[in-house]
């Protein structure tokens, strides 16, 4: 049976500076999702704006527009400033509301929900109830694997909402620094946070990032760990999204868990060498994913 993935999430401008580039997590894991040939829909909303008449024809050109994609009378599309520190790592600054923040519950919507084998969600689309309800009814209502992208961005979260996406997810993804915030009555190392979070949401895959450190991966009652890959940083967003596109591929296609890990760091490495979060993948990336 064809493997049909949902994207439900933010579609946005990162600017850097005078340069503007397509962004928003969700987006992003839909970009490399496609480019990596799976079968993906993506969901958002755009405002009635110049931006979101050149958003609308990015994902045109990309093979992600579809009925799928929203269009607000009243909100603006987000457009992000990006901050790098001297490391590259990336800060945020983004507006509210903006036209994602009001996504709506429509046919179209809950039919590709209803039919997908995953729906990927991340927490930053849910800071207004608007959408957040619209997500809500559509992981209830869904047989799909539910996929939790954990992307906090201050002040954009409540501990509650990240909670109740944890309870709704089977695969849950976050980064070490989100983790450390998640269960921060934990004294142990990293494993035995995972192990605390494991057991009071009870997902059956949790991965978390490490940056340059690679990745570590509860799956299966095991862990799995890879250091990760030595690259000349230009900056790290979309770093962890192409991650997660890979990571996915792997799971729903059952294939050896720590290949699934070393893949998914490899194009993360990739995409923190490059400017921006979707860059096209050189040959050798290409070459990975068929190995």
């Amino acid at each position: 049976m064809k493997k049909n993935i949902l994207c439900f999430g933010e579609v946005l401008w990162d600017a850097f500076g005078e340069e503007k580039v397509a962004g928003g997590a969700t987006m992003n894991v839909a970009f490399h999702l496609a480019q990596q040939g799976a079968s993906v829909s993506f969901a958002s909303s755009v405002g009635i704006d110049p931006s979101g008449i050149e958003l609308i024809n990015f994902l045109k050109d990309n093979r992600l527009f579809s009925d799928l994609i929203q269009t607000d009378e009243n909100l603006p599309t987000c457009e992000v400033t990006v901050q790098l520190d001297e490391k590259q790592q990336a800060t945020y600054i983004i507006p509210q509301p903006v036209s994602w923040d009001n996504i709506k519950t429509k046919t179209p919507l809950t039919k590709c929900a209803k039919q997908a084998t995953a729906i990927v969600f991340g927490s930053l689309v849910c800071r207004e109830g608007a959408t957040r309800d619209t997500l809500l009814n559509l992981l209830n209502e869904t047989k799909a694997l539910k996929i939790f992208d954990v992307n906090l961005r201050a002040p954009h979260y409540t501990l509650s909402t990240i909670q109740t996406l944890a309870a709704h997810a089977d695969v849950v993804k976050m980064n070490e620094d989100e983790a450390n915030l998640l269960i921060s009555g934990s004294k142990g190392d990293l494993k035995d946070k995972i192990n605390e979070f494991r057991s009071k949401y009870h997902a059956k895959t949790i991965c978390v990032t490490r940056g340059e450190n690679g990745a570590i991966v509860w799956h299966d009652h095991e862990f799995y760990e890879h250091p990760g890959f030595t690259v000349d940083v230009v900056d790290t967003v979309g770093a962890g999204d192409s991650f997660l596109a890979t990571f996915i591929i792997g799971l729903l296609n059952k294939h050896p868990m720590q290949q699934v890990l070393e893949r998914a760091c490899a194009v993360g490495a990739f995409v923190t060498g490059k400017r921006g979060a979707n860059p096209l993948y050189v040959e050798a990336v290409m070459e990975l994913m068929v190995k």
